[in-house]
C-alpha cells in the first residue's frame, strides 16, 4: 500500500475547515478585501529576492525543480511576495489594494505537531498604504476576526517596532557586538544566523540562548526620532481600539522584507509552534523583487491548521451549520432502479440530501446501512409502492413508517 507523503495531511471532513474559511472570507469582504488567487509554482527568484537568501526557507525549506529549459521553480513557501509579483505584474492598479488568497503552501521541515510540509494559510495583504493608522486598523481587523467572529480567547497579540532601514541596519550592528562579547556561549545555529541574518537569532528556541537573549539590546531603544513617534502613535491607537497586546522587544520576524510593525498572535494552546497568525509591514518589498518605486504595504498570514486547533477546542460555542439530513432510497429489486432514479432526482432538485442504495443486497443489510449512513428517513420503493405509484416513507428516529403518493414525498419529508 502507498502511503501519503511525509508532513501532508489527508483531510476527510472539511466542515469546521470550511466554516472557518467562510467566516475569515466574510469578515474580510466587510472590510472590502477581495478574494484572489496567485500561483502555487513561482520562479525561485521571487522567494530569494524577497524572503532572503540566507534566511532557513530559501537555504533548507523549499521544494525546487527544474524545467527543460533549466529554469527553476519552487513551490511557494509563503503568500506575500507572490501578492506583491502579481500587483506588479497586472500593471496599472490602484492603491490601497486590499487583497486576500487562501491556499496551501510548501516548506521542507521536519514534521510536528502545527507544522507540516504541505500547510494551508489565509495571505492578507494592504498594498500601497503607508500609515500607521493603517497598520493599527489592520491588526484590529484581524483581532476582531479571531475575539468576536470565531469566539477565541487564549490567545496574545505580541507587537514590536522594527524602524526604518537605517533603524535595523543600526540595530544589527548593535546585536553584533552584543553577540561579539557572548559568542563563546551561544548555539552553533546562533553563531551561523549572526554572520548572515543576525536579527533571527531570537527566534531560536535554544533554551541558553533565550537566558543569553533577555539581556540583548532592544530594537524600539535605538529608533529614530520619527520611527519613536510612530511607534508610539501606533500603541495610542491599539488602546483606543481597546486591542489588548504584549510588546514583546526581540520579536523581529525572519523574513528579510520586514520593517515598522511587526506583529504574532500566539496561543498557549498551541505547544512549541505557538504563533497561528503574523506578519508586519514590509514598504520596500516591491523593489525588491524588480518594482520600479516603493509601495508601502502591510499584510498577514494566518495559519489553517493551527487556527482550526485552536477552533476545535471551543467549537460547541459556535454557530456551525447542522448538515441537512439524510434521506436513504432503496429499490427493493433492480425493476424499480429507473423509478427510484427518478425519485432521487426530484429530491435532489428541491434541495433534500439524498442517497441511493442500488446494491443486491437484501433488505436488512440495506437497512442497517442507511442506519450507519445516519438516514433520517429511508423511502422503499417495492413491487406494490411501483404498481401504486406511492412509496413507503420510514422515520428513522421513531420507527414510523407511512406510505404517501410518489409525487407528495418532497410533503412528507418535510
Amino acid at each position: 500500500m502507498i502511503s501519503r507523503v511525509k508532513g501532508t495531511q489527508d483531510l476527510l471532513d472539511l466542515k469546521l475547515y470550511n466554516f472557518v474559511i467562510n467566516k475569515i472570507k466574510n469578515h474580510l469582504e466587510e472590510y472590502n478585501f477581495n478574494e484572489i488567487q496567485t500561483p502555487i509554482l513561482e520562479s525561485i527568484e521571487l522567494f530569494k529576492r524577497s524572503v532572503g537568501e540566507h534566511t532557513d526557507i530559501v537555504n533548507k525549506e523549499m521544494f525546487t525543480l527544474t524545467t527543460k529549459g533549466d529554469e527553476i521553480l519552487c513551490l511557494r513557501p509563503e503568500g506575500t511576495a507572490a501578492i506583491v509579483r502579481a500587483f506588479l505584474n497586472s500593471g496599472e492598479i490602484s492603491t490601497p489594494w486590499k487583497v486576500f488568497t487562501i491556499g496551501p503552501m510548501f516548506r521542507y521541515e521536519r514534521p510536528q505537531k502545527g507544522r507540516y510540509r504541505q500547510f494551508h494559510q489565509v495571505s492578507i495583504e494592504i498594498i500601497g498604504s503607508d500609515s500607521v493608522s493603517q497598520d493599527a486598523q489592520f491588526i484590529k481587523i484581524l483581532d476582531q476576526l479571531f475575539r468576536d467572529k470565531l469566539k477565541l480567547s487564549n490567545y496574545s497579540l505580541l507587537i514590536n517596532y522594527l524602524g526604518s532601514t537605517d533603524d535595523r541596519k543600526n540595530y544589527t550592528k548593535i546585536v553584533k557586538d552584543f553577540l561579539h562579547n557572548n559568542f563563546s556561549k551561544i548555539c552553533d545555529k546562533c553563531k551561523e544566523r549572526a554572520e548572515k541574518n543576525t536579527l533571527r537569532i531570537f527566534d531560536c528556541k535554544n533554551p541558553e540562548c533565550i537566558e543569553i537573549y533577555k539581556s540583548a539590546p532592544q530594537i524600539t531603544e535605538h529608533l529614530s526620532q520619527e520611527s519613536r513617534l510612530e511607534w508610539d502613535k501606533l500603541k495610542a491607537l491599539l488602546d483606543i481600539l481597546s486591542v489588548d497586546y504584549k510588546v514583546a522587544p526581540h520579536l523581529v520576524r525572519g523574513l528579510d522584507y520586514y520593517n515598522k510593525t511587526v506583529f504574532e498572535f500566539v496561543s498557549s494552546e498551541l505547544g512549541a509552534q505557538n504563533a497561528f497568525c503574523a506578519g508586519g509591514r514590509y514598504d520596500q518589498l516591491a523593489v525588491m523583487i524588480g518594482g520600479k518605486k516603493d509601495e508601502p504595504s502591510i499584510g498577514a498570514a494566518i495559519g489553517i491548521e493551527r487556527l482550526l486547533d485552536l477552533v476545535e477546542l471551543i467549537k460547541d460555542k459556535l454557530d456551525i451549520p447542522k448538515e441537512k439530513s439524510l434521506n436513504v432510497i432503496i429499490p427493493l429489486s433492480k425493476e424499480q432502479h429507473s423509478e427510484v432514479l427518478l425519485i432521487a432526482d426530484n429530491l435532489a432538485k428541491n434541495n433534500f440530501k439524498t442517497e441511493l442504495l442500488l446494491e443486491d443486497s437484501s433488505l436488512k443489510s440495506l437497512m442497517r446501512q442507511a442506519n450507519r449512513l445516519n438516514a433520517k428517513y429511508v423511502i422503499l420503493i417495492g413491487e406494490e409502492e411501483s404498481k401504486n405509484k406511492t412509496a413507503t416513507v420510514k422515520n428513522m428516529l421513531d420507527g414510523s413508517e407511512e406510505v404517501v403518493s410518489q409525487n407528495k414525498i418532497t410533503d412528507a419529508l418535510k
